[in-house]
């Protein structure tokens, strides 16, 4: 069963809206809007693991030019 996860994105100023996407265009990366508030960018993810989800933050979201710290939030279905 797959996993998603919302990615919380700190960009550089100015930089939100080429963060938001660059982010839509990773595969993994089902959504990226840019908002207001202690996030520049509200993205959602999904993987087929919580490994795989890791890995998408830290190898591609992590490596987009203007992107300064990234919190995941995974979603779960109680």
């Amino acid at each position: 069963m797959p996993v998603s996860a919302y990615i919380l994105i700190q960009a550089s100023v100015g930089n939100a809206v080429d963060v938001a996407h660059a982010a839509a265009e990773l595969d993994e990366i089902v959504s990226a809007e840019v908002a207001m508030g202690p996030y520049d960018v509200i993205a959602r993810a999904e993987a087929s693991s919580m490994d795989d989800l890791g890995q998408i933050v830290v190898h591609a979201v992590q490596g987009i030019a203007g992107v300064e710290r990234t919190l995941l939030c995974p979603i779960v279905n109680v």
